[in-house]
């Protein structure tokens, strides 16, 4: 295990970012070989190198939406293994309504926006893991 417990190998980390009452998604794009092409998605992704979670998680979101926030902001953090036995993170973090003036968006995805969390757990085009995570923070 590394020192904050993750496994070794985990995959990558993503970020349930509420911004006042509000949770920041991301519409994923149509790329070929992307899991769940067009779903609404959180900012987060990928392991680069020997990254710790939440390294990935601050790296990811900072060039996905723009937005630089520290691992004193995050509030929770959950692993999950998918059916394949891979780990992924969830983490979550809020800020006021203001910090949506500073989201700049990045080139991955068809865009950005702010939904009420509870509707994100009920919609068709939401990964159903993600809703999942959310559910199981919202319910803490």
């Amino acid at each position: 295990m590394d020192s904050d417990g993750a496994k070794p190998g985990f995959e990558g980390a993503k970020l349930m970012l509420f911004i006042g009452a509000r949770l920041l998604v991301i519409r994923r794009d149509h790329s070929v070989g992307i899991p769940f092409p067009g779903y609404l998605d959180f900012p987060g992704g990928g392991r680069d190198g020997s990254e710790t979670p939440v390294e990935c998680v601050l790296r990811e979101t900072s060039e996905e939406v723009g937005l630089t926030l520290t691992e004193q902001q995050l509030l929770w953090r959950c692993p999950f293994d998918n059916v394949a036995g891979r780990r992924s993170w969830f983490f979550a973090a809020q800020e006021p309504e203001a910090v949506a003036y500073d989201v700049r968006f990045g080139n991955e995805g068809e865009g950005w926006c702010l939904i009420p969390p509870r509707e994100y757990l009920g919609r068709k085009d939401a990964i159903p893991h993600f809703q999942k995570m959310l559910k199981m923070y919202l319910d803490t």
